[in-house]
């Protein structure tokens, strides 16, 4: 995975974000990721476009142990590594001590577990969380 360009976080308006383009199993991929006041929005494409879009929370309990609740708002709904990419990343983004929900859209060329694991490494060196 070689990071193709890379800019560093922007506080102007509308929101926080960061930039990045690298190349992950041989495809050209971008990644933004967005800092809203009530979500964290990250889109990942190898496309050009947003792909399935997927929405993940924390779930509020009594519970010692966390919920978490991931769905597919529309898009691809029978490729369960998109659900476990997005679980990944709200489960991180949990336990850096933000309750702030995540909008995720992939919109990507390969689907693979390997491809998704990279995603989820460099939207996690590159958080705004």
């Amino acid at each position: 995975m070689e990071v193709i360009s890379d800019s560093s976080p922007s506080t102007h308006y509308p929101v926080a974000h960061k930039s990045i383009s690298l190349d992950i199993k041989g495809n050209k991929t971008d990644i933004v990721i967005c800092k809203h006041d009530d979500n964290f929005l990250v889109m990942v494409t190898q496309i050009g476009c947003m792909g399935t879009i997927l929405r993940a929370r924390k779930e509020e309990s009594v519970s010692v142990d966390p919920t978490f609740n991931v769905s597919v708002v529309f898009g691809k709904r029978d490729v369960p590594y998109l659900l476990a990419c997005a679980r990944q990343l709200i489960e991180h983004i949990s336990s850096c001590g933000s309750s702030r929900p995540l909008v995720l859209s992939l919109g990507l060329k390969d689907h693979s577990p390997g491809t998704l694991k990279d995603i989820i490494s460099a939207v996690i060196d590159n958080r705004l969380w």
